[in-house]
């Protein structure tokens, strides 16, 4: 099966064995069905295990925090007191907002999407007209801009602004904003999109190490607590 296959993949990377696991926790959208099937001891949901994910790798797990995440398929902003989520927001209209467009922004303009991000801090946002609101019209707006010769970097760097300004008008209104910012998910590590969200908020922006990880890192924190002592 493709969960046994993933999971011993996972402990195999890890150097750790089967038997060694003292719990096991589950999230993400998936978490249910993957978690009945390794009779896990914890099936949480991401505002939970994002918000003790990302102020642990932060080292910001006292106060108040704001906790970003741009998914592939929807997006979270959660406000954060001493690592409990208070008020958040979950949304994105289309995939136009997500992690998914700078994933087909990346294949059009031919990188990968590791190095869309870079590509983007070179560029300029305000070069070029981009309207991701929906995923059709905004691969629309990019094969018009490439088209017409606008340089790739103003593009990747326009495709970060659009997806950062769609999650400031759509979900940063709805919640109290206060520092520290922490952005996590693989989507952080495009280093266009945190700097594009700095410019907009006018805050600095965190992207702690591993923060690719953040499901992982705070689904082992969460569950940690049904270890025996």
């Amino acid at each position: 099966m493709i969960q046994e296959e993933a999971y011993a993949n996972a402990l195999k990377e890890a150097g750790v064995k089967r038997e060694e696991i003292q719990a096991l926790g589950t999230t993400g959208y998936g978490r249910f069905l993957i978690g009945e099937h390794f009779k896990a001891d914890l099936i949480q949901e991401e505002i939970t295990v994002n918000s003790k994910g990302a102020v642990y790798l932060a080292g910001k797990q006292k106060g108040t925090a704001t906790v970003l995440d741009i998914g592939g398929m929807d997006n979270k902003a959660i406000s954060v007191i001493d690592g409990i989520p208070g008020m958040f927001t979950m949304g994105g209209i289309c995939a136009g907002a997500s992690g998914r467009f700078l994933e087909m922004t990346a294949k059009r303009l031919g990188v990968s999407i590791t190095e869309l991000g870079a590509l983007a801090v070179k560029g300029k946002a305000e070069n070029v007209k981009m309207n991701s609101y929906c995923i059709v019209f905004g691969i629309q707006s990019l094969v018009n801009s490439l088209a017409a010769g606008s340089a790739p970097e103003d593009v990747a760097a326009a495709a970060c602004h659009s997806v950062a300004e769609q999650l400031f008008e759509q979900q940063l209104q709805e919640i109290d904003v206060k520092e520290p910012v922490i952005m996590v998910g693989g989507t952080s590590l495009i280093e266009g999109l945190p700097k594009a969200v700095e410019e907009l908020l006018k805050v600095k922006v965190i992207v702690p190490d591993n923060a690719q990880y953040i499901g992982a890192v705070g689904a082992a924190l969460l569950v940690s607590g049904f270890i025996s002592k």
